[in-house]
C-alpha cells in the first residue's frame, strides 16, 4: 500500500510541474511581441480556463473513497496543486483584466488613427507616422494601423519602413490586400521588380474578382523596369561616345539657348525630330529634359501657346507636334510624361479647335497614339479633362479630308473608357446634341462617311443610361433622324446607305425607353407622350423602308417597328393597314436569326390587338407554315413570341382547322411542358395550346395520344385567362 501510496503522490507532483510548465509557457506567450503570438496564447488560456471549470464541476458531482497512507506527503502534493490552483485563478483574472484594458486600448488607437488619417489627407504625413505609431504602443496588433503607416511612410520615400510594416499587417491578417499592394509599391520603388510582382499575384489569390487591379499593378512594374532598362541602356550608348546619342544631348542644348528668333527653335526641333530613330534616342530626349522645351523656353512656350497664330507660331507648333509623335510612337513612359505637361494639357483641345489643318491634322495625330490602346486611352482619360473633346471631334464630321476619319476613329476609342463616357454626359444637351442635329439635318454639306460614323458612335454611347435618356428626351434629334432618313431614302448612295443604316441602329438603341422606361425624371409619363408622339411617324419611315434592297436596312427598319409599336395603339393600327403583316411574314420565310427576332416580335404587337392583323397573319401564312417553323427555334424569344402570336391568330374561323394535319400539338406541348429559362415560353405555349383545342375539338385526340392532358391542366391558370 506503502509503494501505491508512493506512486500515486508522485504522479500528483508530476502533473504539478507539468501546470507549472504550461502556465510558464502562457506567460511567456502573453508578454510576446508578436501580436499573432499573443493572441493564440490568450486563446489558449480562456480555453484552458473553460476545462478547469468544467473539471471542477465533475469534481464535485462525485465522491472519491481513497486510503492514505502518508498524510504529509499528500498535503505537500495538495498545497502545490493549490497553489497551482490558485495561480491558474490569478491568470482567470489577469486574462479578465486584459480583456477590459484591450477595450479601452482600441478605442484610444481608433482615435489616434483618425487622427492620423486626417493629417494623412492634410498632407503632413510625418504627424500621421506619430499618430499611427501612437495607436500601434496602445494596440500591438491593430492592422490597419500597420498599413496606414506603411502608406505614410510610402509618400515619405521610406520604402524599407514601409515593408516592415506590411508584413507586421500580414501577421495580423495573412489576406490583407492592402498590404500587399502597399508592400508592392515599395518593392517597385526600390526597384525590386520580383518581389513586386509576387506581392500582385498574392493579391489575385486572394481575390481573384481583383483581376482589373492585378493587371493595373503589373502594367506598371512591366514599365518601370522598361523604363529603367532603356535608360540603362541609353547611358552606356552615351559613355561609349555614340555619335548619335550624344547628338541628341547636343541639340537639346542647342535649343536651350534662350532669346533667339522662333525659326531657329523651329529648325532645331525639326532636326531633333530627325534624330529620333528608336527607343534609345526617345529615352535620351526624357533623360536629358526633352520635355521641357516648352516650360523653359519662353520663346517657343509663347508661339505653341498663342490663341491666333502666325505663319511662324503656326509652323513652329506643327514641329512640335511631329516631335512629340516621335518621341512618344510606342513609349509609354513619354507618352505619360508628355500628358502631365500642363501647357500641353491646357492647349491640345485648343489646337484641335484651331482652325489651322495642319496643326488639327498633327493634333489629331499625336491623340491618335494615345486612343488606339488601352493604356494610352486611361491615359487621357486620368490627365485631360475630355467633357468637350465630344463636341470637339465631332465638328470634324464637317471636314472633308482624312482629319474627319481621324477624329470619329479617336472618337469611336474613346467610347470604351467607362469615365469618358461620364464626362460626355456634361456638355451633352447645352453642346454636343445641338450639333448632333445639324450635322443630321446637314447630310449633303457634310463627309457622309464621317457622319455614318459619327452616328454610330452616338449609339454606341447610348449604352451609358444618363446619355441614352438626355438623348431620348430631345425631340429636335428625333426630327433630325427622321429628317435624315427622308433624305438618305430620297439619295440611294452607299455613303447615304451607311448613314441610314446607322441612323435606324441609334433609333433602335433611344427606343430602349419605351420598353424600360428610366424611373427619374422627366418620368415615365413624358417618354411616353414623346414616343406616342413620333411614333406614326417613325413607323411610317420603316414601312417604306422594308421594300429596300439592303437586308441590313431592312432588318434594322423592323427592329425600329419591334420598339416604337409597343409605345402608340395608332401607329400600330396604321403600319397593319399598309400591309406590315404581309411584308414581314415575306422576310421571315428568308430571314436570319436577328430578323427573325425583330420580325416576330412586331407581329406580336400587330396580332395582339388588332383583328385584322390577326387575319392578315392566317391569309399570309398558309397553314402556319412560317410560325411553325419559328417555334422550332433555338431562341426562346422568337419561340415565345411566335407560340402568342398563334393563339391570337386561332380567334380566326378556320384558323385551327389548317392546322390538323400538322405537328402543332406537339410542337407546343414541348414548349409547354419544356424547361425553357423564360417562363413566358411555357406560359405562351400553353396558352396556345388550349385555344387550339377550344377552337378544334379534334385536336383534343392529339393532345391524348401524347398524353398531353395533364400538361395542359397543369396550365389552366393561364388558360383561365383566355
Amino acid at each position: 500500500m506503502l509503494a501505491e501510496a508512493d506512486q500515486e503522490e508522485e504522479e500528483d507532483f508530476q502533473r504539478f510541474l507539468r501546470r507549472v510548465d504550461d502556465i510558464a509557457n502562457l506567460m511567456q506567450g502573453l508578454n510576446s511581441a508578436d501580436p499573432a503570438v499573443k493572441e493564440r496564447t490568450i486563446a489558449e488560456a480562456e480555453k484552458r480556463l473553460h476545462d478547469q471549470e468544467t473539471s471542477r464541476e465533475e469534481e464535485s458531482k462525485t465522491t472519491v473513497n481513497r486510503t492514505v497512507i502518508n498524510t504529509r506527503a499528500s498535503d505537500v502534493a495538495n498545497a502545490k496543486a493549490v497553489n497551482a490552483d490558485g495561480f491558474l485563478a490569478i491568470l482567470e483574472k489577469d486574462a479578465k483584466e486584459r480583456a477590459k484594458q484591450r477595450k479601452r486600448n482600441e478605442h484610444l488607437a481608433n482615435a489616434l488613427k483618425e487622427k492620423g488619417n486626417d493629417a494623412f489627407r492634410k498632407g503632413d504625413y510625418v504627424v500621421a507616422i506619430q499618430r499611427y505609431t501612437e495607436g500601434l504602443e496602445k494596440l500591438k496588433d491593430k492592422q490597419e494601423l500597420y498599413t496606414n503607416r506603411a502608406q505614410a511612410y510610402l509618400k515619405m520615400h521610406e520604402c524599407e519602413k514601409a515593408i516592415t510594416d506590411c508584413e507586421w499587417a500580414l501577421k495580423c491578417n495573412e489576406k490583407c490586400i492592402k498590404a500587399y499592394f502597399l508592400m508592392g509599391k515599395a518593392h517597385l520603388a526600390l526597384r525590386h521588380y520580383s518581389e513586386s510582382r509576387q506581392c500582385y499575384e498574392k493579391i489575385l489569390q486572394i481575390d481573384p474578382q481583383k483581376e482589373t487591379l492585378f493587371k493595373d499593378c503589373m502594367n506598371e512594374v512591366n514599365l518601370e523596369e522598361k523604363r529603367m532598362k532603356d535608360e540603362e541602356r541609353a547611358m552606356k550608348e552615351v559613355q561609349s561616345g555614340k555619335l548619335a546619342a550624344l547628338s541628341i544631348k547636343e541639340m537639346l542644348q542647342k535649343l536651350d539657348r534662350p532669346d533667339q528668333n522662333i525659326l531657329y527653335y523651329t529648325g532645331g526641333i525639326r532636326l531633333l525630330t530627325g534624330a529620333m530613330k528608336d527607343c534609345t534616342e526617345q529615352t535620351l530626349f526624357r533623360t536629358n529634359n526633352g520635355f521641357s522645351i516648352l516650360k523653359d523656353n519662353e520663346i517657343v512656350r509663347w508661339g505653341f501657346c498663342a490663341e491666333r497664330k502666325n505663319a511662324a507660331e503656326a509652323d513652329l507648333s506643327v514641329s512640335l507636334l511631329f516631335l512629340w509623335q516621335a518621341v512618344c510612337t510606342g513609349n509609354e513612359e513619354n507618352q505619360h510624361l508628355l500628358l502631365t505637361q500642363p501647357d500641353v494639357n491646357a492647349q491640345l483641345p485648343k489646337l484641335l479647335s484651331s482652325g489651322v489643318s495642319e496643326i488639327q491634322k498633327e493634333t489629331l495625330a499625336l491623340i491618335s497614339l494615345y486612343s488606339e490602346n488601352e493604356n494610352g486611352r486611361r491615359l487621357l482619360v486620368r490627365h485631360l479633362d475630355l467633357t468637350k473633346w465630344l463636341q470637339i471631334l465631332m465638328t470634324f464630321v464637317k471636314s472633308t479630308d482624312a482629319r474627319a476619319s481621324s477624329a470619329m476613329n479617336i472618337l469611336s476609342d474613346l467610347t470604351k473608357e467607362e469615365r469618358f463616357k461620364t464626362q460626355c454626359r456634361v456638355m451633352l444637351s447645352t453642346g454636343v446634341l445641338p450639333l448632333f442635329t445639324h450635322l443630321l439635318t446637314s447630310a449633303k454639306l457634310v463627309n457622309q462617311a464621317a457622319l455614318a460614323h459619327c452616328i454610330g458612335i452616338m449609339g454606341n454611347l447610348c449604352a451609358d443610361v444618363v446619355i441614352r435618356m438626355q438623348m431620348a428626351e430631345c425631340k429636335e434629334c428625333w426630327q433630325a433622324c427622321l429628317k435624315l432618313v427622308d433624305e438618305c431614302f430620297d439619295v440611294s448612295t452607299p455613303k447615304y446607305q451607311e448613314c441610314l443604316f446607322a441612323v435606324l441602329g441609334l433609333m433602335m438603341n433611344l427606343l430602349l425607353e419605351s420598353n424600360v422606361i428610366i424611373q427619374q425624371s422627366p418620368g415615365p409619363e413624358f417618354f411616353t407622350l414623346l414616343f406616342q408622339y413620333f411614333a406614326v411617324d417613325i413607323s411610317g419611315r420603316c414601312m417604306s423602308l422594308l421594300r429596300d434592297k439592303d437586308g441590313r436596312i431592312v432588318t434594322r427598319a423592323i427592329g425600329v417597328l419591334s420598339r416604337i409599336l409597343p409605345a402608340s395603339s395608332s401607329a400600330v393600327e396604321e403600319v397593319v393597314k399598309g400591309g406590315v403583316v404581309k411584308k414581314i411574314i415575306r422576310v421571315l420565310k428568308a430571314g436570319g436569326q436577328i430578323t427573325s427576332n425583330y420580325g416576330i416580335k412586331t407581329l406580336s404587337i400587330c396580332t395582339r390587338s388588332n383583328r385584322q392583323a390577326q387575319e392578315d397573319l392566317v391569309k399570309s401564312d398558309k397553314r402556319f407554315s412560317v410560325l411553325l417553323k419559328l417555334l422550332d427555334s433555338e431562341n426562346e424569344m422568337i419561340v415565345g413570341n411566335a407560340a402568342f402570336c398563334l393563339g391570337q391568330c386561332l380567334a380566326v374561323p378556320g384558323a385551327a382547322t389548317s392546322l390538323l394535319n400538322s405537328n402543332v400539338v406537339m410542337i407546343l406541348l414541348k414548349h409547354a411542358g419544356g424547361d425553357a429559362t423564360r417562363t413566358s415560353v411555357q406560359e405562351n405555349a400553353a396558352i396556345a395550346l388550349g385555344k387550339l383545342c377550344v377552337a378544334e375539338s379534334r385536336h383534343i385526340f392529339q393532345l391524348r395520344k401524347l398524353n398531353g392532358l395533364a400538361i395542359l391542366n397543369s396550365s389552366m391558370k393561364y388558360i383561365h385567362s383566355i
